[in-house]
């Protein structure tokens, strides 16, 4: 017999494979040594009780031969003579449509701005130790994209659009740890993923697919209302008919680009606000009702929404043991964004702090047109740029400093490495932006208890949420509705929010690509 149940364990014995055989068979009412065996479909925890559990959703052989989990089938081919296809953009979004067009029989041709993730490391060293931006490789740009270099995520609500477990699979086959299979909020970790992503890039070339770095593109070339070809700053033409365009959420040029072609974008509303950095050790203590975490319990997390003056404001990306990074994408701008290892062992909990905003928000500081929320997002990095006197040094300010409207005369110790520097935030965010964030955090004081202290530190400006552009597409083809054969794809086209859906995303568009080559 195989039975699924679930079942409720403490940290310890949730890591004792004998423990939670034990547990099976009581729950299943037969002796432990019926239990042949066991797999885990899902694993999460319950903090809400003063003893925090780890629960346990088991698929249970019972007086049966244990079976373990067919390896995944990658299902890949040999594409090299194929129709090709060209991809724009190495992100989640990309990676996962070249591997799903090589499954189809389809050539991918991916072109990149930035470098292989290896190369793209020495440009992050100089964002950290010098300030400088490499406006083609950084957090960004490069290999992977935005997710490689912040942290690999792979939690999503996004389930409808297509299949999860499939881009989980594939992230195992490629070398994450299996545990990502049945954790409820899977992660990577910053330290793993580009191993990953190497080991993706190498199956599509030995599959017959190409990836060009350092190759940006620089125009779109257009017959009538079809794809003709494509130009690259490395001054090639690479003639092809579809073109799948993943560039992600800070790809600003392609979408000036397209505008200079009046090739129709929308601006869209999107999240702005800080990173708020805490000790992990008043997380833990705060979420696991505890003075010290049990060691087999991951550093702990949260996840915090209120609405104040008519806005959302919530927590966003946020990262236990983690580390605050800057991810700006040029020169003159402060971007942050968080990261955590694999282990989730550094000393501090960050977490981005949003508002959402939207066409008021843009019309009250005069942008308008499909490029103004990427106008306005422009404006609050170049003033926090300016606010931190440069090199990336980001305007800060301790938490129940910002709520009160005094200046911090000291700020804590803080992951970002090229520095903080005390700035009321008052004068940095946009009016609206300030207000809802204040009251707010007012309100997650109130939801989580220690939440609301001066040991917390706000760090402007987090404010690559989400593409502040959305480039349309038919519903039923998902192409563009004036270009033929001109696919917009994933967080950069306004249809995903994170590494899975981005995945899931390319996916989906390989697979309305083969029904229609």
């Amino acid at each position: 017999m195989v039975k699924t149940i679930q079942v409720s364990l403490a940290p310890a014995q949730a890591t004792d494979e004998a423990g939670i055989k034990r547990t099976a068979a009581l729950e299943c009412g037969v002796a432990p040594k019926q239990i042949t065996g066991y797999t885990i479909i899902k694993r999460s925890i319950d903090a809400r009780s003063q003893q925090p559990q780890i629960i346990l959703q088991l698929q249970v052989f019972i007086d049966e031969q244990f079976v373990e989990p067919l390896p995944f089938d990658t299902q890949l081919k040999n594409v090299s003579n194929a129709t090709h296809v060209v991809i724009v953009g190495a992100g989640p979004a990309g990676l996962f449509s070249a591997l799903r067009l090589i499954s189809l029989g389809i050539k991918p041709v991916i072109i990149d701005r930035g470098k292989d993730v290896r190369s793209r490391r020495r440009d992050l060293a100089a964002m950290n130790k010098e300030g400088i931006v490499n406006p083609e490789s950084n957090y960004c740009f490069g290999e992977g994209g935005a997710g490689t270099y912040s942290d690999g995520k792979l939690y999503t609500r996004s389930g409808k659009r297509g299949n999860v477990q499939r881009i989980l699979q594939l992230f195992h086959h490629f070398g994450a740890d299996a545990d990502i299979l049945f954790d409820a909020h899977p992660h990577i970790g910053t330290n793993k993923l580009p191993q990953i992503i190497t080991a993706m890039r190498q199956q599509i070339i030995s599959c017959g697919g190409e990836v060009l770095f350092e190759t940006k593109l620089t125009d779109i070339v257009l017959d009538g209302d079809k794809i003709k070809a494509i130009k690259t700053t490395a001054g090639q033409t690479i003639d092809c008919k579809t073109i799948i365009l993943a560039t992600g959420h800070s790809a600003r040029d392609i979408f000036i680009l397209l505008h200079a072609k009046k090739i129709h974008i929308e601006s869209k509303p999107f999240a702005l606000g800080v990173r708020i950095e805490h000790p992990q050790l008043l997380i833990d203590k705060t979420q696991y009702h505890c003075l010290v975490r049990d060691p087999y319990l991951p550093p702990a997390s949260y996840s915090l929404v209120s609405q104040s003056r008519g806005k959302a404001v919530f927590s966003f990306c946020m990262c236990p043991g983690g580390i605050i990074a800057p991810a700006a994408t040029a020169p003159g701008e402060i971007v942050v964004n968080g990261w955590s290892p694999s282990k989730r062992n550094n000393p501090f909990a960050n977490s981005g702090m949003v508002v959402s905003v939207d066409e008021h928000d843009f019309a009250a500081y005069k942008f308008s047109g499909p490029l103004a929320a990427m106008q306005y997002q422009q404006m609050v990095e170049q003033r926090s740029f300016t606010a931190g006197g440069g090199k990336l040094v980001a305007p800060a300010q301790r938490m129940a400093d910002y709520i009160d409207g005094r200046s911090s005369s000291s700020l804590p110790a803080c992951s970002y490495l090229p520095g903080v520097s005390s700035v009321s935030l008052k004068e940095v965010l946009p009016q609206e932006v300030h207000a809802s964030l204040k009251q707010g955090l007012i309100d997650f004081g109130k939801k989580m208890r220690g939440y609301y202290t001066n040991d917390a530190v706000l760090v402007a400006t987090e404010s690559r949420t989400s593409s502040p552009i959305r480039i349309p597409r038919n519903k039923e083809n998902l192409q563009h509705p004036q270009i033929k054969g001109l696919y917009p794809c994933g967080e950069g086209a306004g249809y995903a929010g994170g590494i899975v859906s981005a995945a899931m995303d390319g996916e989906r568009i390989a697979e309305m690509i083969a029904t229609h080559l």
